[in-house]
């Protein structure tokens, strides 16, 4: 499927025939300048490549939540990159995410060594200069409906954190250094400092 999009449009959200997973895959695979998520409604959501600050603070997220979740061993740390496909038919990526281990081992083959079909129990989004803040809670509003036990919204330009938990009402925190995990992560704790400051952590 050829895509032409240029970049002054983007993100763009596309309607799109339905997809398995090897379709999506495949589609991904001819546009690897582009990033790609599909919505419940089979909406195609067409976004650019990450900027540089946000590749860096993100990776330093991921780090951190994978080590935890190494020496943690109950579930298993996901970056930027991973696409799951949530039970609403939502295809997702999260910034940063931690799954149970036992909740894929669960999965069938297929989709254990494919894309998981299942909601994380944690998420992670990290607000770029492009995302609208709208949105990002629209998504942890679906993650939540699907399955997430706990979502943060890390936004780097107002320094705060917007806490998402099931039958609760968003909470943030600004002018943090640092954030606990709770529920499904508790006793992970996110050092803050690089992603306010990347050049002066």
């Amino acid at each position: 499927m050829e895509l032409v999009i240029d970049d002054a449009f983007l993100p763009a959200t596309l309607t799109a025939p339905p997809m398995t997973d090897e379709e999506f895959a495949a589609f991904c695979a001819e546009h690897p300048d582009l990033f790609f998520e599909m919505t419940a409604e089979g909406e195609l959501i067409v976004m650019p490549p990450t900027y540089s600050y946000t590749g860096a603070r993100n990776n330093r997220i991921g780090r951190q939540l994978d080590i935890w979740a190494e020496r943690d061993g109950q579930g298993i740390a996901t970056d930027s990159s991973t696409g799951f496909v949530l039970p609403n038919s939502a295809r997702r990526s999260p910034d940063a995410a931690w799954t149970l281990k036992s909740r894929i081992s669960q999965l069938d083959p297929a989709s254990r060594s494919g894309f998981w079909h299942l909601c994380p129990d944690f998420v992670i989004e990290l607000r770029s200069s492009s995302d609208r803040l709208r949105k990002l809670a629209e998504k942890m509003r679906e993650y939540l409906a699907n399955g997430a036990q706990l979502g943060w919204v890390i936004d780097p330009d107002h320094r705060s954190v917007t806490i998402y938990r099931p039958d609760a009402e968003p909470e943030t925190r600004t002018s943090i250094h640092s954030i606990t995990g709770e529920g499904p992560v508790t006793g992970f704790v996110l050092d803050l400092s690089f992603v306010w400051n990347p050049l002066d952590s």
